[in-house]
């Protein structure tokens, strides 16, 4: 370029890249030279940095300064009016309304939600700046898992204990181990390349990709089940084996049947190191409910023929197999199953505890897994304690606000749903992450007051009476590092911020100074002070030497002393079971829980079982609604983030979100690429872009999550740019985690006749500019 422009490193949850600065404006992006597979992700950042969607001043809803609090059917109307008013007004306003609902209903009735991604910075990382300050004030009633892996977080305990379960999810075998150790990867979900580029915090370099390939050419084997061939890379050379979605609990419990019925399972470690075998065995085998889980039982649920299940299952005995259960398999009705029956499968080979064998959930599903552990942890704000015990599943957040009062089982709790008066919201976007938007957007017509903290005007904020701008990772000083990641990375201040945007630091800040809460919450330290502060904190942790902080800022990163990288997960506990106890009752594998079976829940009992769900091919449902919708992960950005950015724009067609079709499915329907079509079934519709692919098995559709969701043309659809949740039924995966299942919805498409609505998913809403008289409520 012939301008002379200046290049400041960043780090964001798709990794360590560069931005290309002109004066105050974002106009490149370069990839670190470091690393070996950069995201093409880094390309939306220029356009997203400074569109114009981005919110620029402090802004309230019309209706609410006029009529003051309380429940309001219009929030998320397309035609909603904003006025805009200056910082001081605005917090006073807000530290009003804290303190309004803190004397009258208690802090219980304030909805910390702020779940999502947020900013890949240590300090500047919007949700724990937000909790801190909730903490502080008298607490708030929070939410508990995630959307991701809701199901791993809650029945993987019971089975391996809380550690194994960290372990599980944290410390992986590396891809190197894999390379050197393991024959066989059968992988349920796939091991989809363009999630491996995401990771919490971003990694120093993206090594999934080259580690796959890497393990092919030593020799390792590939068998994908998945609906999608690409789901793994095609030159890894996988085996796909197109099952029906919906079916991995079937196929998993037909091997076992394979091992046990020919002597393949191995009792010894079954009896060594697992309680519950023979229940699992009477199970598989038809003794316990006359029906025996055998291959051909399976054929007929999965479409993949009894030879194709028999011949697999006798090349995992055979070698040292490591079973890959995909975070999407469990993102469906029941998705606990797949889990346990993947843990039970692995234990009837005999090899978990073995380099690189055994039982893994989420290779493919982010950049973290087979990274290596960090011991000294990494810096980090202090949060405190939450002095309400008041919280929700995750993905209850609907049912929590249509119907407070009554109940929800959870993990063999009893819950009652607080009654929230006011949700607060920093750095994520329900209205990607949830399902049933028709109905989330009744929700958050129930409390008195929402308030968003964003930095650009999402379908959330749209939802939000008071909405306050805030700085992107691009216009403040930060550092960074995902978990098990190689570097600690400086992410300094490349451009100024945009409009009247604050750092969150400073917003809650201003607010707890109004709020009596100033000095707890600062502890007398600017956010460049605390920045200093954490990372030293961090340093007095590390065994070895470690520079200081202007030294590590001058240089932009440093090694992170101690990482460990291990060869397998459980290690310890097979060479010793009794000195190295699982946290389990038994301190064993549980394939049989009685704790979980203690709780009666008849959509998860007590060892993994086939249950069959409603959202799959051969039931009632399917019947009106043939096809089904895998809404799985964007390859274009991170869910939602910078979904206008020029990277994810060049994916979308006739700008909307695109609808991967079968070459027989859209003939059926007189499809042909580039078509516009209304996706719908009896919970809502969205408008997509066809694209005809072979890539997927005939009856499956795919539309990844992630399109802003756009209510502007009810009488149309439901969305018009292509989210899938739109279209999910708001009901979790069983009594236990109540996890998310918006990864399958069965779907019905048809053309769309005639000129399609505009897309105004990135149009700001109207704003206009605060009368004298606008705070004199009628």
């Amino acid at each position: 370029m012939d301008r002379d422009l200046k290049v400041y490193p960043a780090s964001a949850h798709w990794g360590t890249y560069q931005v290309l600065v002109d004066g105050d404006r974002v106009v490149g992006v370069r990839p670190d030279p470091g690393d070996p597979a950069p995201s093409p992700i880094i390309e939306n950042t220029p356009e997203a940095q400074h569109h114009p969607s981005r919110v620029e001043r402090p802004a309230v809803r019309r209706s609410w300064l006029r009529s003051g609090p309380g429940p309001d059917d219009r929030r998320g109307a397309p035609d909603d009016e904003y006025v805009a008013v200056d910082w001081e007004t605005v917090l006073d306003l807000l530290a009003g309304e804290f303190d309004r609902v803190r004397t009258a209903f208690g802090n219980a009735a304030i909805y910390g939600g702020s779940y999502g991604w947020a900013s890949a910075g240590r300090l500047h990382h919007s949700q724990s700046q937000l909790h801190r300050f909730l903490k502080l004030i008298g607490g708030y009633t929070r939410s508990k898992n995630t959307y991701s892996h809701a199901a791993v977080e809650v029945l993987v305990p019971h089975v391996v204990g809380l550690q194994g379960a960290h372990d599980l999810l944290e410390r992986p075998a590396t891809w190197e181990a894999i390379a050197e150790h393991t024959d066989l990867i059968v992988t349920f979900g796939g091991l989809r390349i363009s999630n491996t580029w995401t990771s919490s915090g971003g990694r120093a370099v993206n090594t999934a990709e080259p580690g796959m390939r890497a393990a092919r050419e030593a020799g390792v084997r590939t068998v994908s089940i998945s609906p999608l061939r690409d789901d793994t890379l095609a030159d890894i050379g996988a085996q796909w084996l197109s099952a029906a979605p919906g079916t991995d609990t079937a196929i998993m419990l037909a091997l076992m049947y394979v091992l046990f019925d020919e002597g393949l399972a191995d009792m010894a470690f079954l009896n060594r190191y697992t309680v519950g075998a023979q229940v699992l065995r009477r199970y598989v085998v038809g003794e316990t409910d006359g029906v025996a889980k055998s291959p051909e039982w399976a054929a007929d649920l999965c479409e993949l023929s009894a030879e194709t299940l028999c011949d697999l299952a006798r090349r995992m005995a055979s070698g040292r197999t490591l079973i890959n259960v995909g975070w999407s398999v469990q993102r469906a009705r029941y998705g606990e199953q797949p889990l346990w029956a993947g843990i039970a499968l692995a234990a009837c080979l005999g090899q978990i505890g073995l380099p690189g064998g055994g039982f893994a959930t989420g290779y493919g599903s982010t950049g973290r897994h087979g990274g290596g552990a960090t011991p000294g942890g990494l810096p980090r704000m202090p949060q405190g304690a939450n002095p309400i015990d008041s919280f929700i599943p995750v993905a209850r957040v609907a049912d929590m606000l249509l119907h407070p009062g009554e109940s929800c089982e959870y993990d063999g709790e009893h819950l009652t749903y607080p009654d929230i008066r006011m949700v607060v919201w920093s750095g994520g976007n329900p209205f990607h992450h949830h399902q049933d938007l028709a109905r989330l957007t009744r929700a958050f017509g129930r409390p008195d007051t929402v308030v968003v903290v964003e930095t650009h005007w999402t379908a959330t904020a749209r939802h939000a009476d008071i909405v306050l701008p805030s700085t992107t990772t691009l216009e403040r000083d930060d550092l960074t590092a995902g978990r098990g990641d190689l570097r600690l990375r400086a992410m300094p201040q490349a451009v100024p911020p945009h409009g009247e945007a604050r750092d969150e630091y400073d917003i809650y800040a201003a607010l707890a100074r109004r709020l009596g809460a100033e000095q707890e919450f600062t502890e007398g330290r600017t956010s460049g002070e605390w920045l200093r502060h954490i990372y030293e904190q961090w340093r007095e942790r590390q065994s070895e030497d470690v520079p200081d902080f202007d030294a590590f800022w001058a240089a932009g990163n440093i090694d992170i002393p101690g990482r460990v990288c291990d060869e397998t997960t459980f290690g310890d506990f097979r060479t010793d079971p009794d000195a190295h106890a699982l946290q389990t009752p038994s301190g064993r594998i549980e394939l049989f829980s009685e704790v979980i079976e203690s709780f009666e829940y008849a959509d998860c009992p007590g060892h993994p079982v086939w249950l069959p769900s409603e959202e799959r091919f051969g039931t009632q449902r399917a019947q009106r609604w043939p096809l089904l919708l895998i809404a799985n992960q964007p390859s274009g950005r991170l869910h939602s983030q910078q979904d206008m950015g020029a990277h994810s724009k060049s994916q979308k067609i006739a700008d909307r979100a695109p609808l991967r079709v079968h070459p027989d499915d859209a003939a059926e329907r007189g499809l042909r690429d580039g078509d516009v079509v209304k996706v719908f079934n009896d919970i809502g519709s969205c408008l997509a872009g066809v694209e005809v692919s072979e890539e997927l098995r005939r009856g499956v559709v795919q539309l990844s999550t992630g399109a802003w969701y756009d209510p502007s043309a009810p009488n149309v659809a439901t969305c018009v740019h292509g989210n899938p949740n739109a279209l999910a039924r708001d009901i979790g995966t069983s009594t236990l985690s109540q996890g998310t299942t918006a990864q399958h919805i069965l779907v019905e498409v048809k053309k769309y006749n005639g000129i399609p609505p505009a897309v105004r998913a990135f149009v700001p809403p109207a704003l206009t500019d605060l009368e004298p008289e606008g705070l004199a409520r009628e």
